[in-house]
């Protein structure tokens, strides 16, 4: 991936002021082209955290990236993996958590919130496909549950992508193995007071897997802004469409004897399509922050994890639905009292959204068509939250955070099964306390603590009856509360960062996988504390090194000793990487990511292996043409991307049989692009 220089200069997830500030001090002109690595930016006297952070375009233009859900990663301590199709969501990781596809991992794109409640896949599915890579200008993450600005989801992380207003136009070609294609094109021109965007993305690939993917990939973006990030708005329309053939997880026994190859399949039925439109509108005016949305989403997904376990005669293939209209907003006004006795910075803000879920079902399927309903209902969920903020200064060098956020969840599900119908509500308060402490020019220092907390599916409350076995099922609560603490510090020197952090983190309800359900359920309480490091270092104008290190101790709690692993809670994850301009016009980079092994059952007696990629990247630029290779997974690691624990039974088995079930890294490939920007 490869893009025009930019500026990425922001510090917080949801404020754009420090970037006008920056430019006013930097005596730069909006327009003017800065190449600025955003971990390279100040975060003293800014940031509240130490685990709070920035990735500017310059950070990752030329990072290869094989799918778009991969920009997490730029995120120190993130990993996105996959175990199914490219146009499905993909699975995060970070301090400890299996975020399946994003519970407890909050994700905005231009201020929306991207997680889905109540999905017809899973509590929380977060899937940032729709994002065009070129498009995006900067990130903004912070973790744990320390702002009082967000609430559902953001317990272990949050994820905020800004896209640009203005964009160098240019277009761009990639061909790679495996039947990869993709075309992208994209720029900014003045129009009346202001600029408009334009972007149109289309992908195509078969992967390497034994079963072609098909894929077929369209986004799209255009958006009209003006005036500064301080003092004007901007409109935007987004759209995505997918479709897919997938390779899902495989057992490991299947591959040891022979009957298919790694790359093999079992069910050459299972698929998915997705389609996304987003209206989005953003203002900011002083100190008053606007944000409207508005969203259809449709996915149909079909998958078979377990084969024949259940059904001997049609398989146990299911297909799950979600079709939805989403509508909301947030508001922000923050006011800074020089009068005080002491400088005090309050903010006060609230956020609003409705979804209207017209479908969300699961149903048996075979070859991709639904034979019987298992679960169709329909559901209207109204979700509200306020809250209020104060920074207290009592000397230059201390800054004291005080916060509050309640939230509302109201709902109605009309379930198919009249039992399992209901409404209810319910509210959950979280309060909110930090402290900055400047102890010498260029080292802060941190303590935090917070609650937030993730939603269940709401379904959960009203249900009565389980829809599969018809036996009296218990209900969930509405909200599962989180509870952390955080020490940290940072050092930041002309050329050098490092952030150092020590964490807490209490869950009241994990969510974890259940393989032959294909989905989420509640289970235990949770602990987990850890330690996560990591620094950027430039030693010269044409060499940008970085690197991070997390580790955390994630057990169940009040359960029986010896049963307290929590499955698929990664401890270990190292990432790192080499960015290089030897000679004008040449940039090269090579990164490496490693997670390491993970418990797949309570005792853990069943654990994942350890997995290692390593990338290259190299482009060269003369005038307006840019030309780039990059090569994937450069020692054809024969890892796997993910890997579960449970019981399947393959055709030609009478009984099941507990297995580890991976989907593999892909192999090692090659991709080249060609660009020309005018």
């Amino acid at each position: 991936m490869a893009a025009a220089a930019h500026v990425s200069i922001e510090n917080t997830a949801q404020d754009d002021d420090s970037l006008a500030r920056e430019r006013d001090v930097q005596g730069a002109n909006p327009d003017d082209t800065i190449i600025v690595y955003g971990r390279a930016v100040q975060q003293i006297g800014v940031a509240k955290s130490g685990s709070q952070g920035t990735i500017g375009y310059a950070d990752f233009e030329n990072l290869p990236i094989s799918r778009a859900g991969e920009l997490v990663e730029n995120v120190p301590g993130v990993i996105a993996t996959q175990h199914s199709g490219t146009g499905k969501a993909n699975q995060y990781f970070l301090r400890g958590f299996n975020l399946d596809h994003g519970t407890d991992f909050a994700g905005f794109v231009d201020g929306v919130p991207i997680n889905m409640p109540t999905h017809g896949h899973g509590q929380g599915y977060l899937d940032f496909n729709f994002i065009i890579p070129e498009t995006v200008e900067r990130i903004d993450f912070r973790k744990g549950p320390y702002f009082a600005d967000v609430g559902d989801y953001s317990a272990a992380g949050t994820i905020a992508f800004k896209t640009y207003d203005t964009l160098e136009p240019f277009a761009q070609a990639t061909l790679g193995m495996f039947g990869y294609y993709r075309a992208t094109a994209a720029g900014s021109s003045p129009l009346a007071s202001g600029n408009l965007l334009v972007a149109i993305d289309g992908t195509f690939s078969n992967g390497p897997w034994l079963l072609d993917e098909n894929l077929e990939k369209y986004n799209g973006l255009i958006k009209f802004s003006t005036g500064t990030p301080g003092d004007g708005f901007s409109v935007q329309l987004n759209g995505y469409h997918a479709r897919w053939d997938s390779t899902d997880q495989i057992p490991e026994r299947a591959v040891q004897s022979g009957l298919i190859d790694r790359f093999g399949f079992i069910d050459d039925d299972v698929e998915g399509k997705t389609t996304r439109v987003g209206l989005v509108a953003n203002g900011a005016f002083g100190g008053l922050k606007l944000n409207a949305f508005a969203t259809y989403y449709d996915l149909t997904l079909t998958s078979n994890f377990t084969y024949f376990l259940d059904d001997a005669v049609n398989g146990d293939e299911f297909q799950q639905v979600d079709r939805r209209a989403i509508l909301g907003g947030t508001a922000s006004q923050r006011w800074e009292m020089a009068s005080m006795p002491l400088p005090v910075v309050l903010t006060v803000g609230g956020s609003v959204r409705y979804d209207r879920i017209n479908r969300v079902g699961l149903f048996r399927s075979a070859e991709a068509r639904p034979i019987a309903t298992v679960r169709s209902d329909k559901v209207d969920e109204l979700a509200a939250g306020l809250f209020v903020e104060a920074e207290v200064k009592p000397t230059d060098r201390l800054r004291v955070y005080l916060g509050l956020r309640g939230d509302y969840l109201g709902y109605d599900v009309d379930a198919g099964l009249a039992a399992n119908a209901g409404s209810g509500s319910d509210v959950l308060l979280a309060p909110k306390a930090g402290i900055a402490w400047r102890a010498a020019d260029g080292v802060e220092l941190y303590a935090n603590y917070g609650e937030s907390f993730h939603t269940n599916d709401v379904r959960g409350a009203t249900i009565s009856v389980d829809p599969v076995s018809g036996l009296p099922a218990d209900r969930v609560p509405l909200f599962a509360r989180a509870k952390g603490t955080e020490i940290g510090g940072r050092i930041e020197r002309d050329t050098f960062n490092l952030a150092l952090v020590g964490f807490y983190l209490d869950l009241e309800s994990e969510l974890v996988f259940v393989g032959d359900a294909g989905a989420t359920e509640p289970n235990d309480a949770t602990r987990r504390y850890g330690v996560e490091a990591n620094a950027f270092w430039r030693p010269v104008p044409w060499l940008a090194l970085d690197a991070a290190y997390a580790y955390t101790h994630a057990r169940f709690r009040g359960v029986p000793t010896g049963l307290r692993r929590i499955p698929g809670s990664v401890a270990e994850v190292i990432s790192g990487g080499v960015t290089a301009s030897p000679v004008a016009g040449l940039d090269i980079t090579l990164r490496v990511r490693h997670f390491g092994r993970a418990p797949l059952i309570e005792d853990g007696s069943v654990a994942s292996d350890p997995t290692t990629l390593i990338n290259l990247a190299a482009y060269y630029t003369f005038g307006s043409i840019r030309i780039g290779a990059e090569l994937f997974n450069i020692f054809d690691a024969q890892d796997a991307d993910i890997t579960y624990f449970y019981e399947s039974q393959l055709p030609s088995e009478t009984v099941s049989v507990a297995d580890r079930h991976f989907h593999p890294v892909e192999p090692r490939q090659v991709r080249i692009l060609a660009r020309w920007s005018f």
